[in-house]
């Protein structure tokens, strides 16, 4: 499983382990944990970085309407897990 590192703004930086990743309307996503095993939350990110930038910057999907289709789409991806 991938680990990614993430580094906030003056936050420390928070590892992810990455479960999928997708792309939706010409958008990636993708669906973290913070830990790699076992029940835990989980996260879905979004792709916001232009294409010519160097590093991708993700945010957290927050819009209900995204976040369920979104997460519809992950659950269909990966059948073993429900997201809610």
């Amino acid at each position: 499983m991938d680990k990614i590192i993430f580094k906030p703004e003056n936050e420390e930086p928070v590892e992810f382990y990455v479960l999928e990743q997708t792309k939706i309307g010409g958008c990636q996503y993708i669906l973290v944990t913070e830990q790699e095993e076992g029940d835990s939350e989980a996260l879905i990110l979004k792709d916001i970085s232009a294409p010519e930038e160097p590093e991708a910057i993700y945010e957290i999907v927050e819009d209900d309407t995204e976040l369920n289709a979104v997460a519809a789409v992950f659950e269909n991806i990966l059948e073993d897990i429900e997201l809610s």
